[in-house]
């Protein structure tokens, strides 16, 4: 349903570019939900505003690579030219909803001007149809809060809110960026439980952008782990928690609390991320990874196919492979 292939995007002059997303590829099939996890910072959020068309203006762009929806290639495509070409069908859930939702109009209204774009509806049709966008994504009591102002609903049922905006366009895709990171645990299981049925019930492709292997672990069918700007491991979500071969990965696993295992110091990934643009050369994790030789430093990794499905981009993975 949606292919991203070797996106780039940078910041700077043409002449002097600076990649803050490098060569970015996945792919996303109908009813699967597809987990991109890293550190902040990593260019998740950035992919996902590249792949909607949503950079800010001015500054970053996209300066190479190809986003192929349902088979149509919509990258030289502004957000309003992909509505009228038919190409509108991707949505986007935002990480805090009351920083999306306008304050000072009613939820109703809110829903309804998305209805009002996608469907060419107004009036009593469309604040309908936002009455059973609330019920899809299981609000109490939809009609009361179709008059209710942001500020009077729970962070839980805002982000309901958002998710039946995203809906309203009946997207083949739907991207959620950190959804339930400003929830408490409990609301978050339930706004997961709701998009794994939703997208199950819909037959969408899901994106779901986290910094949380926990999450991961409870949602996603496959992962893609982003460092820096690149995908540097990419398998199914057993296979990652199983026999993760990247030693990024491997961090991010060692960083998760263990149950049961009493009172201790979680290890931590030591260092810092790179700066966009200050590794010119080598594995982009070789200044943080204690597995790094001198032709790491000095040269760009494979990717390793180490099984079906499961590919790496470095040179010496944990537990070996092939090259892809």
């Amino acid at each position: 349903m949606l292919s991203v292939r070797d996106l780039t995007v940078s910041l700077g002059p043409e002449t002097a570019p600076v990649d803050i997303v490098a060569g970015v590829s996945f792919d996303v099939a109908k009813g699967e939900i597809l987990g991109l996890v890293g550190e902040s910072g990593c260019g998740k959020s950035m992919t996902s505003l590249a792949v909607m068309g949503l950079l800010p203006q001015p500054g970053p762009r996209v300066r190479a690579g190809r986003v192929v929806l349902d088979g149509s290639d919509v990258t030289q495509l502004q957000p309003w030219q992909r509505v009228e070409a038919g190409h509108g069908r991707m949505a986007m859930i935002f990480q805090e909803p009351m920083t999306s939702l306008n304050p000072v109009r009613r939820i109703g209204d809110q829903i309804a001007e998305a209805v009002r774009v996608h469907d060419q509806v107004s009036g009593a049709p469309a604040l309908a149809r936002a009455r059973e966008l609330l019920e899809l994504v299981r609000m109490p009591d939809p009609a009361m809060q179709l008059s209710a102002y942001p500020h009077q609903l729970s962070g839980g049922q805002r982000q309901r809110v958002m998710i039946a905006i995203a809906l309203a366009c009946r997207p083949q895709v739907l991207i959620a960026d950190e959804p339930t990171t400003a929830l408490d645990v409990t609301i978050q299981i339930q706004i997961l439980g709701l998009l794994r049925e939703l997208c199950g019930r819909l037959d969408m492709a899901i994106l779901f952008i986290t910094h949380d292997m926990g999450v991961i672990a409870q949602l996603a069918d496959r992962v893609a782990v982003m460092y820096a700007g690149r995908i540097v491991e990419t398998a199914g979500v057993d296979a990652v928690f199983g026999s993760p071969r990247h030693h990024y990965t491997r961090g991010l696993m060692d960083c998760m609390p263990v149950r049961n295992a009493g009172a201790h110091r979680l290890p931590t990934v030591s260092g810092q991320p790179p700066a966009p643009g200050t590794i010119r050369a080598g594995c982009v994790f070789a200044p943080r990874c204690a597995a790094a030789r001198e032709e790491c430093r000095a040269t760009d990794p494979p990717r390793i196919a180490v099984s079906q499905g499961h590919q790496v981009l470095c040179a010496f993975p944990l537990n070996g492979g092939g090259p892809a």
